[in-house]
């Protein structure tokens, strides 16, 4: 999956779970994806690849930069609750999804419950940091 590809998932995911606003900054070149008034996703071009950075739990984000080269600490981000995630062959859709959504839901548990969405996202299992088969 290349970098404009992950972008393009990214966004398909995050613009459809409930109450997401997008703003663009132009200087650095951000689009910011919130839920509640908070960030949960980012994407940017970096010099030579576009990526994407997300909010994780600590612990799957170690585990997750451990098993992918393509996942980082989070660019210009707090490295222990951030990940930033960059084309590659190691990324799959299934993946993508479950970053996205795995972080719009960390922000949402801290988002005050008057600001919370009014849909929940569906329950799931903690994210698996195997490969898809």
């Amino acid at each position: 999956m290349d970098g404009t590809q992950l972008q393009k998932l990214a966004n398909e995911y995050a613009t459809g779970l409930p109450e997401v606003t997008i703003e663009h900054r132009v200087n650095p070149n951000w689009e910011t994806y919130k839920v509640g008034g908070r960030v949960f996703l980012l994407m940017t071009d970096m010099p030579g690849h576009q990526v994407v950075t997300v909010k994780a739990d600590p612990d799957e984000a170690v585990a997750l930069r451990e098993q992918y080269k393509e996942i980082t600490g989070g660019y210009h981000m707090d490295k222990r609750h951030w990940i930033t995630a960059a084309g590659g062959p190691g990324l799959h859709e299934s993946l993508v999804q479950q970053l996205v959504i795995d972080s719009y839901q960390l922000v949402v548990d801290k988002v005050p419950t008057s600001r919370r969405p009014v849909h929940e996202v569906p329950e799931r299992d903690r994210l698996s940091t195997q490969p898809a088969p």
